[in-house]
């Protein structure tokens, strides 16, 4: 909770009246993001709605169905948009990676919810570690130093996109998701975890330097900050 409410505040995420829709897969990131957001409604100075999104790629073993009654026991609004991506991928994708394709097809899908349902805020669950294997990736692989954003507005400007985990670590959301006896999902996505990715290796390649150097994330924070903060889309 503390690494949170920093992160809401260093990067003004969340105003008054705001609308949020949070991306749900199911697994543990996003599932731990949205009972954290559901406390927060409680207590935090500025008033804001939530709801939760789930785009179903129609992929073999995702199976998100004990999402349902447990956003209905919360008492938050629950969409569930369904599109057989995978077939897509099959019949459009060319130089992309699946992961790639994916989760451009899914940010359209997701864009085309809020603005149906007139919510303005889609709230992400990337952490820290995702975002030290995105800036990575983008060095090795790209030649740029880029990495994911805080807190930045879409290039049609009338959504913003948040992630509040910027600063939690991907085994602090698996602490509490098991704390917390969160119904998350088995491989909330089959089709990457089938198959080794560039994104896989970063984390492995981390989690050895980090077995050498405690303060390695602490230390790429620092070094991402200029990049995680940049409001531009």
């Amino acid at each position: 909770m503390r690494v949170i409410g920093r992160a809401l505040v260093d990067h003004d995420m969340i105003h008054d009246g705001d609308r949020i829709m949070l991306g749900l897969s199911g697994g543990k990131d996003s599932l731990s993001l949205l009972h954290i957001l559901r406390h927060l409604q409680s207590y935090a100075p500025v008033k804001f709605e939530l709801a939760a999104l789930t785009v179903d790629p129609m992929i073999e073993g995702f199976h998100p169905e004990n999402l349902k009654p447990h956003l209905a026991e919360l008492g938050i609004p629950y969409f569930f948009e369904s599109q057989p991506i995978e077939e897509q991928a099959k019949e459009h994708m060319q130089k992309d990676s699946f992961c790639s394709f994916c989760s451009r097809i899914k940010r359209g899908i997701m864009y085309t919810t809020l603005r149906r349902e007139s919510y303005n805020v889609l709230a992400l669950a990337q952490h820290l570690d995702d975002l030290a294997e995105s800036f990575l990736m983008s060095a090795f692989h790209g030649g740029q130093l880029r990495t994911m954003k805080a807190n930045y507005t879409n290039k049609d400007g009338d959504i913003r996109i948040i992630r509040p985990l910027v600063y939690a670590r991907e085994r602090q959301t698996r602490d509490y998701a098991n704390q917390a006896k969160l119904p998350v999902v088995p491989d909330s996505c089959p089709a990457c975890f089938g198959m080794p990715t560039q994104r896989e290796h970063m984390k492995q390649l981390l989690a050895e330097e980090e077995s050498h150097n405690k303060q390695l994330f602490k230390s790429l924070l620092r070094a991402m900050e200029p990049l995680i903060s940049k409001k531009d889309a």
